[in-house]
């Protein structure tokens, strides 16, 4: 099935206008054409069939024929990952996270943190790009980054499952052993050289459990992975 994206269409939408990159790749690079049908996603749970009414490779008119709606995630998991030296490896991340299935993603800045801006546009083409491949109709969300603290105070007053994964040689438990089914979750992983003793005890402090994701030391980008695909695993 090829999905396009479109987050404007609303329930009881009859007509859409697709923007001119969808517009394109429908009418110039599928060759498509009046009449012809695919599906469209709002990545707000809803998947639409749609007729081509006008093929017009800048602004696409089609014709919204059905609506279906998605489940949602039996978990809602927020990541709150610090960006990676190499931007590409967070743009990895961002794509298999969206695969396997995550809700909210916020870019961390710590204070071993490399790179400390990240390049917001060009995150959230990734994600819906993912959510495309992989057929789902939910986007994630994509925070603005922000820094350790004030991430940590956001979450003082929260009731849900919040976690910190680092590689110190302290008292943690594993991920798995500590996950409940269907709650609300949120995991911190640190950059490279990981998160400093002052931030792990901050966390603590403010209610976050100390975790471990296994015994390799593994790379920001892929410890971020085994976390999501953790949480994927235990719900299914």
């Amino acid at each position: 099935m090829q999905l396009f994206y479109n987050p404007n269409i609303s329930d009881n939408a009859k007509e859409v206008t697709l923007d001119k990159e969808e517009s394109r790749h429908i009418v110039k690079v599928l060759r498509m054409n009046e009449g012809d049908t695919f599906k469209i996603t709002n990545g707000k749970g809803s998947f639409f069939s749609a007729e081509i009414i006008s093929a017009n490779p800048k602004s696409c008119l089609v014709k919204i024929i059905s609506q279906e709606k998605q489940n949602p995630l039996p978990y809602q998991l927020h990541l709150a990952v610090a960006p990676t030296k190499l931007n590409d490896r967070y743009e990895w991340f961002l794509e298999k996270a969206t695969e396997i299935g995550i809700s909210e993603i916020t870019p961390i800045i710590c204070d071993h943190s490399e790179r400390k801006t990240i390049k917001p546009e060009r995150y959230e083409k990734i994600l819906q790009s993912a959510m495309k491949q992989s057929l789902k109709a939910y986007l994630p969300v994509l925070n603005e980054a922000v820094s350790y603290k004030d991430f940590i105070d956001s979450k003082k007053s929260s009731e849900e499952l919040k976690y910190i994964a680092h590689c110190e040689e302290t008292d943690k438990k594993s991920l798995k052993a500590v996950l409940l089914p269907r709650q609300k979750i949120t995991i911190m992983i640190g950059p490279e050289g990981d998160f400093s003793n002052e931030e792990i005890e901050f966390a603590k402090q403010s209610g976050f459990i100390p975790v471990t994701l296994g015994e390799s030391r593994l790379r920001t980008e892929t410890a971020a992975v085994v976390a999501c695909h953790s949480v994927a695993f235990f719900n299914e």
